[in-house]
C-alpha cells in the first residue's frame, strides 16, 4: 500500500509541475502576431536592430517592456525532442570524455574532487598539463650536460614521479645512491617498475572520436539546416565550444602517460628502496644495516601536514601543488650528479688511491666509484656552498608559459561560446552569454587561488623545524592562508562545475527562452528588445559569427595539442 501511495504521489507531483509549466509557458510567435495586429497599441514594435517598427505590422521584435506585458515573464514550453537531440549531441559526449581524464587516487573522493576541479576550472586543468609537459622537457635538458652512470634513469624516474609527493634527502644516502655501482640495480629496477602509462586505449580513442565527430556533425548541421526561431536559442554551438577544452586536455594527458596510480607508485619506490646501498668504512652495505637512516635518499611521503595535503593526491590535476616541491627535489639530485660528473670528467676516482680507468664505450669503471662514506660524500660535495632558492631554477619562465597557455585555451573555448550566443539575436550580453562569461571568470579565479595557495604552502614548509612546525610567524600565516585559499578554491570549482552543467541543461530545456533573457537586458539595459522573427540579414551575420567562433576554438585546441607534441618525449641524456 505505501508503494502505491508513493507511486501515485510521484505522478501527481510530476503532473502538477507539468501543469504549472504549461500555465506559465509563452508562445512568442502568437505574441508577436498580436503585436503586429495592433492589439497592444502601435508603440513597442521593433526591427532586428531594436529600432521602432513603423507600421507596427512590420515588427519582427518587441521592446522588453512590451514583451513582458504582451507575452508574460515565463519561458517557452519545454520540448522534449529539442532537449534530447541537443543534450545527446552536444553535452553527453563531453560528459563521457571526462572519464578519460587520468585519476589514480586510492581515495575515491580525491578522484571525484579531481573531476570537479577539471570541469570547474579548465584553466587549472590546462595549467597542470602544461607545467607537467614543461617539467619533463626541463629536466631532460638540465641533466643532458651530465655524463655519469644512471643519469638517464634519473631523468626518467624523476619525471615519472611528478604525480607523487616525492622527497629527497641530501647527505650520505643520496651520495651513495648516485655514486656506488651497487646502486645501479636500484635505478634500473625503479625505471622498470615505473614503466607503465595511462595511455591510449580503445575506450579513450572511441570517446575522442565520438566527441570530434559529434562536434563536426553538429557544426555542419548548424550551418546547413534552415534556422528558425523555435530552435535558435536551443542551438548547442555555445555548449560545444565551452567544453571543447576537454579534447586537447585528454589527448595531452594520453600523450604524456602520467604515472598516477598512488598505491602502485608507493609500492614500487618502497620495494626498490629495500635494496639500496650506503657506503661505509668496510665497503658498501645495505642501507637497512646502517645506523641512523630511517629514511631513504628518494622516497614518497606517506603522510603530509594539512598545508601540503594536495601534494599527496595523485590525480595529475594536482601537479600545480607539486610543482615547486618537485623542482626542489630534482635540484637536489641534479647537484649530486653534477658534482659526480665533473669529477669523472677530470678522471678523479672516489678513492684517490685507485687509478682512473674507463671501460669500453667510455663508461666509468666500478672501482672508480667505490670508497668510504667520507670519500663518497666528499666526492659529490661542491667546493663552495651553492645558494639555495626558495623556488628553484627557471620556475618563473615555466609558470608564465603554462599560465599563458591555460588562459589562452580557456578564453578561446569559453570566448567562442560567448561569441556564439552574443551574436544570436537579440545581439548583446544576455543570460546565456553571461552564464559562459561567469564560468570563464570563476575558472580563472579558482586557478589563481589554488596556484597562490601552492606557492604559500611551499613558502611555509621551507621554514619548518624538526617537529614539522613553522618557525617563523610569516611562514605560519602563509600556511594558514594557503589552507583557506585551497578550500575556498575547491568550493568555487565545485559550484562552477555544477553551474556550467545546469546552465547547458537550462539552455536546452528552453528555460532561458523568456523575455528577460531573449532581450539581452544585461547588456542593453533600458534599450533591451526581443527579436522574435529572424530575417535573412540576421542569419547571415549570425552564421558569420558562428564560423569565427568555431575557427577560434578549433584552431586554439589544435595548436595546444601541437605544442604538447613538440615538448613531449624530449631526448634523454646519454651516459
Amino acid at each position: 500500500m505505501p508503494i502505491v501511495n508513493n507511486h501515485w504521489r510521484f505522478h501527481a507531483f510530476f503532473g502538477l509541475l507539468t501543469f504549472l509549466g504549461a500555465v506559465e509557458a509563452v508562445d512568442f510567435a502568437s505574441c508577436l502576431a498580436d503585436v503586429q495586429a495592433g492589439n497592444w497599441g502601435t508603440v513597442g514594435g521593433t526591427d532586428s536592430t531594436g529600432q521602432p517598427a513603423s507600421p507596427i505590422s512590420t515588427a519582427t521584435g518587441v521592446t522588453y517592456e512590451l514583451c513582458v506585458r504582451a507575452c508574460g515573464s515565463g519561458a517557452e514550453p519545454f520540448v522534449w525532442n529539442i532537449f534530447s537531440q541537443q543534450f545527446t549531441s552536444w553535452l553527453l559526449p563531453y560528459l563521457a570524455l571526462i572519464a578519460q581524464l587520468p585519476f589514480g587516487a586510492d581515495d575515491k573522493l580525491d578522484n571525484v574532487v579531481a573531476v570537479l576541479l577539471s570541469v570547474g576550472s579548465p584553466t587549472l586543468a590546462v595549467y597542470s598539463l602544461a607545467i607537467t609537459t614543461l617539467n619533463g622537457h626541463w629536466i631532460a635538458r638540465r641533466f643532458s650536460r651530465f655524463s655519469y652512470p644512471n643519469v638517464r634513469s634519473a631523468v626518467q624516474i624523476l619525471s615519472r614521479l611528478q604525480q607523487t609527493p616525492i622527497e629527497v634527502i641530501n647527505g650520505s644516502l643520496l651520495a651513495s645512491l648516485v655514486v656506488l655501482p651497487e646502486n645501479d640495480k636500484w635505478w634500473s629496477q625503479l625505471v622498470g617498475k615505473l614503466d607503465y602509462t595511462h595511455t591510449w586505449s580503445i575506450s579513450s580513442v572511441a570517446s575522442i572520436i565520438w566527441v570530434a565527430t559529434a562536434f563536426l556533425f553538429t557544426v555542419i548541421d548548424s550551418f546547413t539546416v534552415t534556422i528558425n526561431s523555435s530552435i535558435l536559442n536551443a542551438n548547442g554551438q555555445g555548449v560545444g565550444s565551452v567544453y571543447l577544452w576537454l579534447l586537447p586536455v585528454v589527448i595531452g594527458w594520453l600523450q604524456l602517460g602520467p604515472k598516477c596510480h598512488s598505491g602502485r607508485l608507493h609500492q614500487a619506490v618502497g620495494r626498490v628502496n629495500a635494496e639500496a646501498y650506503i657506503a661505509s668504512d668496510r665497503g658498501p652495505i645495505p642501507a637497512d644495516d646502517s645506523e641512523g637512516t630511517p629514511d631513504r635518499a628518494i622516497f614518497l611521503l606517506q603522510r603530509v601536514d594539512s598545508v601540503r595535503r594536495d601534494e599527496q593526491r595523485s590525480p595529475p590535476i594536482y601537479n600545480y601543488a607539486r610543482f615547486l616541491p618537485w623542482v626542489q627535489a630534482v635540484e637536489k639530485v641534479s647537484l649530486v650528479f653534477e658534482q659526480a660528473s665533473q669529477r669523472a670528467e677530470r678522471y678523479e676516482s672516489v678513492d684517490p688511491a685507485i687509478p682512473w680507468g674507463r671501460e669500453k664505450g667510455g663508461k666509468v669503471r666500478p672501482e672508480n666509484r667505490r670508497g668510504t662514506l667520507a670519500q663518497v660524500e666528499a666526492y659529490v660535495n661542491p667546493p663552495r656552498a651553492v645558494p639555495r632558492s626558495y623556488w628553484g631554477p627557471e620556475v618563473l619562465s615555466r609558470f608564465l608559459v603554462s599560465s599563458f597557455l591555460a588562459l589562452a585555451l580557456t578564453w578561446s573555448t569559453t570566448g567562442a561560446a560567448v561569441i556564439v550566443v552574443w551574436f544570436t539575436p537579440t545581439v548583446g550580453l544576455g543570460c546565456r552569454s553571461g552564464a559562459y562569461i561567469l564560468y570563464g571568470v570563476v575558472s580563472i579565479l579558482v586557478w589563481m587561488m589554488l596556484v597562490t595557495s601552492s606557492a604559500l604552502a611551499h613558502y611555509s614548509t621551507q621554514s619548518f623545524d624538526g617537529h614539522g612546525e613553522p618557525v617563523r610567524t610569516s611562514a605560519r600565516v602563509a600556511g594558514n592562508l594557503s589552507i583557506i585559499l585551497r578550500r575556498l578554491g575547491k568550493v568555487l570549482a565545485t559550484c562552477n562545475a555544477v553551474w556550467i552543467v545546469v546552465a547547458c541543461i537550462l539552455q536546452f530545456s528552453s528555460f532561458f527562452d523568456r523575455c528577460y533573457c531573449n532581450s539581452s537586458v544585461f547588456g542593453l539595459g533600458h534599450l533591451a528588445y526581443d527579436v522574435i522573427t529572424i530575417v535573412p540579414a540576421d542569419i547571415a551575420t549570425m552564421k558569420g559569427a558562428w564560423g569565427g567562433a568555431v575557427a577560434l576554438t578549433c584552431v586554439s585546441s589544435m595548436l595546444f595539442v601541437g605544442w604538447v607534441n613538440i615538448f613531449v618525449d624530449p631526448p634523454l641524456p646519454t651516459e
